[in-house]
């Protein structure tokens, strides 16, 4: 049984009266130390306070699948945990197991916090304060950064959506004045009493423009003047309306003729009414074309956001990545190159969100790294029970005391406001605890790659 004896000669407690240290023993539990036994859990919720007073504890923490040994307590005096007696969601930072046989004094958290505030009244309301003020301001920086991090996206998303919205309202609108030409040139036709066999034949015709060879805008508009040129010989007054659409579809000077044969007297409204079907062809081509992509980006969203989704999917792993390189657009043009190398993959078990939100944090890092030129080659491959999923990009590259401490927690280069608030160090933890793969990074300069190894099936952290 520890005694007074034992906590008298240890520095932790210099200043501490005998009556004051028995209430400490008499709050608390002896236990034995024994080797390669664990007496607390990383991750686990603080409820003890744990003195070393003699022996040895060894502290670890499970990085990927390894067990890595982060210190050791082998100093009487030398204590762990008890952070819940100040932060009601405090644990453990690492795990102890049992060293060298000896005895610890476990002390529950509750009777840590009433003996501190009886002897040290100031200085457990200082300890209090800064737990609280630690964790608020821990959380109002992610929050704001969070915040800042939706308010780009949905920036970005905004101008991704508003270039075809805006083709599509201006086709709409210019849809409307074809179709009103077309009526108009149907009456004209109608007036003129011209055959259904002209009709027909003119039909045919219309039907055999399928659009110019060539799409170059100096021949195009050769081809324009030409075609005006020829309506001018013919006096038909409304060429600005005509021969744009014709030009655009292929129409030559022989075409003309062979339409103008056909048509007589109806020349001019014949020749107006096939461009108006070919321009109100066009203009729905145009309306498909903006209206599917409007379509493509909120299936990304969709996608990216998982909001039809449970927690834990089968999933295809490129689809996640597309979609957050769809809502990152905005920030991928200019002289950002994608290259993709995407191998076969097989759809695995995962936490889609997640995984979307460290795609998020690589893609954005590699980005900012290369400072908006560069490229981006982003790699997935199989290798035995594992998936690979590589970002490389050619930035200047990581010196060693950065990328040796790029998971650490809080750990940032970027300046306030930059980045996309989802430090390394929680995209470690997605991949590490949420689903037993790794990260690492290799960088030199001109290139650096953070590298995912993520099996087909999660393998929490335990």
């Amino acid at each position: 049984m520890i005694t007074v004896d034992d906590l008298r000669g240890i520095g932790l407690f210099v200043g501490l009266t005998d009556i004051q240290l028995g209430e400490l023993i008499e709050g608390g539990f002896e236990l034995r130390i024994e080797p390669g036994v664990d007496l607390f859990h990383e991750g686990e919720p603080a409820d003890f306070w744990w003195v070393l007073v003699d022996g040895a504890i060894a502290l670890h923490r499970r990085i990927g699948r390894e067990d890595t040994v982060m210190g050791k307590m082998d100093v009487p005096g030398r204590w762990a945990g008890g952070f819940r007696a100040w932060d009601e969601h405090g644990v453990y930072l690492a795990s102890g197991r049992g060293v060298e046989e000896g005895r610890v004094l476990r002390v529950p958290a509750a009777v840590l916090r009433e003996r501190v505030d009886d002897w040290f009244p100031l200085g457990g309301h200082l300890i209090k304060g800064v737990y609280g003020t630690a964790r608020a301001i821990e959380s109002t920086a992610r929050q704001r950064d969070a915040l800042i991090t939706l308010g780009t996206l949905a920036a970005g998303l905004a101008h991704e959506i508003n270039n075809p919205a805006a083709a599509a309202s201006r086709s709409v609108s210019a849809l409307e004045s074809a179709c009103a030409t077309l009526l108009s040139a149907l009456q004209r036709l109608a007036v003129g009493e011209i055959s259904a066999a002209q009709f027909s034949e003119l039909d045919s015709l219309r039907l055999e423009l399928g659009g110019a060879a060539a799409v170059d805008p100096v021949d195009l508009a050769d081809q324009e003047n030409v075609i005006s040129d020829w309506l001018d010989r013919q006096g038909i007054a409304e060429d600005w309306l005509i021969a744009p659409p014709l030009a655009a579809a292929g129409a030559t000077v022989e075409w003309l003729s062979r339409a103008a044969s056909v048509l007589g007297d109806a020349t001019e409204p014949g020749l107006l009414w096939v461009a108006s079907t070919l321009s109100t062809a066009t203009l729905l081509g145009e309306v498909k074309e903006s209206t599917r992509r409007i379509t493509e980006l909120v299936a990304a969203v969709r996608s990216y956001s998982q909001m039809d989704r449970g927690s834990i999917q089968t999933i295809d792993i490129t689809e996640g990545i597309e979609s957050t390189l769809v809502m990152l657009g905005h920030k991928l043009r200019g002289g950002i190159e994608i290259i993709r190398a995407y191998g076969d993959l097989p759809r695995i078990e995962a936490y889609p969100g997640e995984l979307n939100q460290v795609w998020t944090n690589l893609i954005d890092n590699a980005v900012d790294a290369m400072d908006g030129t560069g490229t981006l080659r982003i790699t997935t491959r199989t290798d035995g029970d594992r998936i690979v999923v590589e970002f490389t990009d050619t930035g200047p590259g990581m010196p060693p005391e950065v990328a040796a401490r790029a998971f650490e927690p809080f750990y940032t280069t970027k300046d306030v406001g930059k980045g996309t608030g989802l430090g390394l160090d929680i995209a470690q933890r997605i991949i590490t605890e949420h689903h037993g793969g790794t990260i690492t990074i290799t960088s030199h300069p001109g290139q650096t790659t953070l590298q995912i190894r993520l099996p087909h099936h999660p393998i929490p952290a335990t």
